[in-house]
């Protein structure tokens, strides 16, 4: 079998193709399709699964007409030509039923990702996925890094970037702006991190 080319573009209906073919063939496979590319993601570790269990916490009980879904796969980007699947999606609740493996982002309020201890981490969560989901106009994008132990709160999308970028150490409280609204305490993240 020859290595994919990861420099071609590919169309987002041969990368949807190719994932219902990789599903049923490599179990645990994470795939997404930023900026035309192929990307492949780790499956996540403890910690990493953690975090996501304490976000979906702080989120129930401060919004409970909202859900943090996890690894919700979302249509990104410009013309919604990407797919993108953050490790959690706040949205309200049951809003994605019916829909297939790529739901369409206009009901979300916040993606979130935390970041996995890989070579493609850097390019990947503070590169890419910003600029991809302030292009499809998320309003929030929450990225908790334990590689440098800081959370960066992302908002104000304008179509290309985010305007707005506030970063805090873990330790600090950080304030998820409207239409979040939600206050996070992030000293219990010091507890997840190598």
């Amino acid at each position: 079998m020859t290595a994919p080319d990861y420099t071609t573009q590919i169309l987002p209906e041969e990368f949807d193709e190719a994932t219902r073919i990789l599903a049923r063939t490599i179990e645990g496979i994470r795939l997404e399709l930023i900026d035309g590319k192929i990307r492949s993601r780790v499956v996540p570790d403890g910690d990493h699964d953690t975090i996501v269990e304490w976000l979906t916490r702080i989120c129930m009980q401060s919004r409970p007409e909202l859900w943090l879904y996890p690894d919700r796969g979302l249509q990104v980007q410009e013309y919604r030509s990407g797919r993108a699947r953050p490790d959690g999606v706040l949205a309200p609740s049951r809003v994605f039923a019916g829909q297939g493996e790529w739901a369409d982002p206009t009901p979300v309020l916040m993606a979130v990702e935390v970041t996995s201890y890989d070579s493609d981490t850097d390019e990947r969560d503070r590169v890419q996925k910003p600029r991809a989901y302030a292009q499809t106009g998320i309003p929030v994008y929450l990225l908790i890094d334990r590689d440098s132990c800081v959370v960066t709160v992302y908002s104000e999308p304008d179509g290309a970037r985010y305007e707005n970028t506030h970063t805090v150490p873990f330790g600090k409280d950080v304030r998820l702006p409207d239409p979040v609204g939600i206050t996070l305490e992030t000293e219990q993240l010091k507890e997840w991190v190598r």
